[in-house]
């Protein structure tokens, strides 16, 4: 039985009826749909960009969205009858994948720090898309997840907008090293998200991923 169950149901009909029964509303399954497909391409891309640029940023990119796509995963379970997932336990291993997302940042930046990068094209082109997308995802998963009273959903969509901040700071990253030559910028830039991956974390691990304020 979901929270909105408990406390009484502050949103629409349709809303409460699908968080008590348990099943996942049309709007989150292709919120969460779109999203796996989107992560896969974009960790693909900018994976293949960091190899062939040796980019520590791109790395770094790349990383957040292989855990977006894992963090999306955590709250489809939730609503599978043939593996049931609590919602705290959702929260919980969310927390655990932004946590783990700025453990790897922090020691590929730190160790690659300052290392010859090339000028990465498609790494711009990917940030850049992620730039546009990432924002809309994160606030409709914000929404959703306000209205069902969901904190994995609403860590997702942490995730989501902690990607699109990642995508800025790696393009422009990319682009100073392209325009300057200088290489400790993209460390610099991979090393920027590491705060923010952090916070979002324990707020996330409190169960205050969901932003329902109470």
């Amino acid at each position: 039985m979901s929270d909105c169950c408990n406390s009484g149901c502050h949103t629409g009909v349709e809303e409460c009826r699908d968080a008590c029964a348990g099943t996942m509303p049309r709007r989150v399954m292709w919120l969460q749909w779109t999203t796996l497909a989107w992560m896969a391409m974009e960790c693909g891309v900018s994976l293949a960009a960091a190899a062939k640029a040796h980019s520590v940023a791109l790395s770094a990119f790349g990383s957040d969205s292989l855990v977006e796509l894992l963090s999306a995963v955590v709250v489809l379970l939730q609503f599978l009858p043939r593996f049931p997932l609590r919602k705290r336990h959702a929260e919980r291993a969310a927390a655990v994948l932004l946590f783990a997302l700025a453990v790897a940042v922090a020691a590929i930046a730190g160790l690659s720090f300052g290392a010859a990068v090339e000028t990465s094209p498609m790494g711009m082109a990917i940030t850049a898309m992620a730039l546009v997308v990432m924002p809309v995802l994160a606030w409709l998963k914000r929404r959703e997840a306000r209205k069902m009273r969901n904190g994995a959903l609403g860590a997702d969509a942490a995730q989501s907008a902690t990607c699109a901040y990642l995508a800025a700071v790696t393009l422009a990253g990319l682009a100073a090293h392209a325009v300057w030559r200088v290489d400790w910028v993209d460390s610099a830039a991979a090393l920027a998200a590491v705060p923010v991956l952090a916070v979002e974390g324990r707020r996330t691990w409190r169960g205050e991923g969901c932003g329902c304020g109470g």
